[in-house]
């Protein structure tokens, strides 16, 4: 994300705070928000993908997702 939309995401939360924003204004404020979750969101599993855990044997195993609880 282009430091521009983070600028613009900031400009647009300043002004919902003091005068509110037009129903356009709140569409862009949301898309330009999930956008910069999403990538957020990507470039921390990325992240996550090369971390690796070293077992006390001294052997390294890569991280796991957590399995999801039923």
């Amino acid at each position: 994300m282009e430091k521009k939309d983070i600028d613009r995401i900031n400009e647009l939360a300043r002004k919902k705070k003091t005068v509110g924003l037009t129903e356009a204004e709140v569409q862009e404020h949301e898309r330009l928000r999930r956008q910069y979750i999403d990538e957020f969101k990507e470039s921390l599993r990325a992240t996550l993908d090369q971390v690796y855990i070293q077992q006390e044997d001294g052997s390294y195993q890569k991280l796991q997702k957590k399995p999801p609880k039923n």
